[in-house]
């Protein structure tokens, strides 16, 4: 039953890893439908958290609760990261097509109530049904674009899919603000109402998936996995989340919490050991190139913690920025990483995917660890060309670990695969903003409480006033604003070297960890 199904690989007869090209999988007049989808269903995703931040001023003054706002993205975050291996596991059972659907549809609905919200909590609540959609959408457009291309034309779909992202990113402050300031909040929400439906028609009408092998039982749905993986990443998130903000880190809810995530993780390894399909099998912890890209790819997201949420305060307080610019400085990074990814095919298909991506990464940590060496306050030119190597660097880091492994797996394990990996990397954020902000504020304290005795009373009492004085810094003696400015400097340079310590280590787990060549396979799936 082969012939023009969707193929698994295919590498340039000069790279290291070798393997016989697979046919698309459907003509390019077929595949371009589908390939609109796509793109139309990551921009949903892409546009949620730049395009709602925007928007949050005018949120909270129509429905108050300025203490919670922040769970309109913890929620969010939290609902795509602990479903994403639920839906990669449910997309290599039943499909991608019907995983894709119901995601797309639960997002609009999540949408359409966010729209309807009557107070803070009914909104953080609808976000989270935004999440659960999102969850299936990042998961699920990533698995498909693999299954759609063959190894040598993944670079195309891949660089499409992060022009989306870069598009996103720049245009959605934009359109929420907008938005907010010439219509309503409500729209920021609604007008992700026509972009899904074109998406979802689209999906319908022309994702037409290989036909399936003929099992002699029904497939069994590891719903205890599931729940306890839920579960597990949930409370350990929400730990992270709300350690260091609602309580200390050590004190008593937080430790209750981090022992809870722990006997969570223990049942759930003893529940997936004994289920017969488990949500998330132990093959992908136990083949080295697919546990080596989770870790590798799980210190990226903690890495990018720094550029992300540091950035923008550094740009800001330290150089003195309005948003819009501190946001151009930041967006800049968008720019040259689609590009690098794009061309990264010419790399990994000469000398192969891992050493692109230790060259990569590499560079990266050699990019972050220049970010303290900036002279202070500096220009803003200085930090946009750090970031604009930076965005080179991890084009060329990110997008051959994710082609290369989507490329060891064949159809029926590749949504599991490209599910594990999303779930690292979103892992990988979390603890990186947990990690990140108690060094930062470690850092800041430390400055405070060594203040001269002559700026003291005018400083900050307590890292809380902070903000409000980085914001109103006329509040503050000429001498006392400066004194803070170089506490903000410092405390976002110690961020920066502890996002090269954790480039190092996604360096240190290609070098000792990934095979020197990854065992791409290729693979014939039944025909349509």
């Amino acid at each position: 039953m082969s012939g023009g199904g969707i193929s698994g690989g295919g590498n340039s007869a000069g790279g290291p890893e070798k393997a016989a090209a697979g046919a698309p999988a459907a003509p390019n007049a077929r595949r371009g439908p589908v390939v609109a989808a796509l793109m139309l269903g990551m921009a949903l995703a892409a546009l949620d958290g730049t395009i709602v931040s925007t928007a949050v001023p005018q949120i909270v003054g129509d429905l108050g609760g300025f203490a919670v706002f922040s769970w309109l993205f913890s929620g969010y975050l939290l609902a795509v990261t602990v479903t994403l291996p639920v839906y990669g596991k449910l997309s290599d059972t039943f499909g991608r097509k019907p995983v894709l659907i119901a995601g797309i549809a639960l997002f609009l609905l999540g949408s359409l109530l966010c729209a309807c919200a009557w107070n803070m909590g009914s909104l953080i609540a609808f976000r989270i049904v935004q999440g659960l959609g999102g969850g299936a959408i990042q998961g699920t457009v990533q698995t498909i674009a693999a299954d759609l291309y063959p190894l040598k034309e993944r670079p195309k779909i891949q660089a499409k899919l992060s022009t989306v992202w870069a598009v996103s990113a720049v245009a959605g402050p934009a359109v929420g603000g907008l938005l907010a300031a010439y219509a309503d909040w409500r729209w920021i929400f609604l007008i992700n109402l026509p972009v899904g439906g074109v998406a979802l028609w689209l999906v319908a009408r022309h994702l037409r998936e290989p036909s399936r092998p003929e099992k002699t039982r029904a497939p069994r749905i590891d719903w205890a996995g599931a729940l306890a993986v839920f579960a597990c990443g949930g409370l350990l998130l929400f730990a992270l989340v709300q350690g260091g903000v609602a309580w200390p880190w050590l004190s008593a809810p937080s430790l209750a919490l981090f022992g809870a995530s722990a006997l969570l993780a223990a049942a759930t390894v003893v529940i997936e050991r004994r289920a017969a399909e488990p949500i998330i099998p132990g093959w992908v912890w136990r083949r080295r190139t697919i546990a080596a890209v989770n870790l590798a790819l799980g210190a990226l997201g903690l890495l990018m913690v720094a550029p992300t949420v540091f950035l923008p305060t550094y740009a800001q307080a330290v150089l003195g920025l309005g948003p819009i610019a501190a946001g151009f400085v930041l967006s800049v990074m968008t720019l040259s990483w689609p590009l690098s990814a794009a061309l990264s095919q010419h790399a990994y298909n000469r000398v192969g995917f891992r050493l692109t991506a230790i060259t990569g990464i590499a560079c990266a940590m050699l990019v972050l660890l220049a970010f303290p060496l900036l002279p202070f306050p500096g220009a803003a030119w200085q930090p946009a060309l750090i970031m604009l190597l930076l965005g080179a660097a991890l084009g060329l880091f990110q997008l051959p670990l994710i082609v290369g492994v989507q490329s060891t797996v064949g159809y029926a394990e590749r949504g599991t695969t490209t599910a594990s990996v999303l779930f690292c990397r979103q892992v990988g954020q979390s603890v990186g903003a947990a990690l990140f902000g108690a060094v930062a504020n470690a850092t800041l304290a430390s400055r405070l409480a060594s203040a001269p005795d002559s700026i003291r009373d005018g400083l900050p009492g307590d890292l809380d006033s902070v903000s409000h004085a980085l914001a109103d810094p006329g509040s503050l003696s000429a001498e006392a604003a400066d004194y803070l400015r170089r506490a903000v400097d410092t405390a976002v340079d110690h961020v920066y070297i502890g996002a090269a310590a954790a480039a190092a280590l996604a360096l240190l787990v290609l070098v000792f960890v990934a095979p020197r060549r990854f065992p791409v396979i290729t693979e014939e799936t039944p025909s349509d």
